[in-house]
């Protein structure tokens, strides 16, 4: 089988991952706040690539992060993806940024804690102020609803709290350590996205054939974007 490229972008995180489903041929990595994604991703890109004496003919499908996150990172991930399967005439994959962290979720248990075993797991992505883009998955990767953007209080997951262990993760899980407190719920600190967390599922899409229309596919930003202005640029201000 030929290597995939995936592309992570969705958050403060720059990872872009070489391999085939269970085998990570080079990856490279920002997680930084304020990287250069536009940059760096195609610098990471070619890199991987002139390591392993491929061009970008040589590779199977691009897959990247489809979302939800960051409006600026997930678009400049599928611009790159994009440019680079136009160019190299091969498909586009779409990998729910969720779906990879709770991928990632489960390598991770399985690294660190194999005993324990949540019933859900529970991906957070920061959204700013207390809102994070979340979904639910059962311990096959399999999810069990619908992605969200979700205000975080007190009660957030309270009644599935009183029946279910739950497994926070992500760079929005801090905020909710912070205000659950039920027994039944676990978090990972410091849990970074990763691009190879994404290559298992892009080698499945390979196999469904379930590839994106390289033309129009737009990233799920599950909010409108909305523009704000540096304090210092506010008219009156010194």
């Amino acid at each position: 089988m030929k290597p995939i490229l995936c592309i992570e972008s969705g958050t403060n995180t720059c990872s872009v991952a070489l391999g085939f489903s269970q085998e990570l041929l080079g990856i490279m990595e920002n997680h930084e706040p304020n990287n250069n994604h536009a940059k760096n991703l195609t610098a990471f890109s070619q890199e991987l690539l002139r390591v392993q004496g491929l061009k970008a003919t040589d590779l199977a499908a691009v897959a990247v992060s489809k979302g939800p996150g960051s409006y600026t990172g997930l678009r400049i991930g599928v611009s790159a993806a994009k440019g680079i399967c136009y160019g190299a005439g091969i498909p586009l994959i779409a990998i729910g940024s969720l779906n990879s962290m709770t991928y990632g979720a489960l390598e991770w248990l399985q690294d660190n804690n194999p005993s324990f075993t949540p019933d859900i797991i529970c991906p957070l992505i920061d959204a700013r102020r207390m809102e994070v883009y979340t979904q639910l998955f059962d311990m096959n990767g399999k999810s069990i609803s619908e992605v969200e953007a979700k205000i975080l209080d007190a009660n957030s997951f309270s009644e599935m709290l009183k029946s279910k262990r739950m497994l926070f993760l992500g760079n929005g899980s801090q905020k909710a350590k912070e205000i659950i407190t039920s027994a039944n719920a676990s978090f990972v600190d410091n849990f970074l996205p990763s691009a190879k967390y994404m290559l298992p599922l892009a080698t499945k899409c390979i196999e469904q054939q379930l590839f994106e229309d390289v033309a129009y596919f737009e990233p799920l930003y599950l909010k409108d974007f909305v523009a704000t202005v540096a304090k210092n640029k506010v008219l009156g201000s010194k």
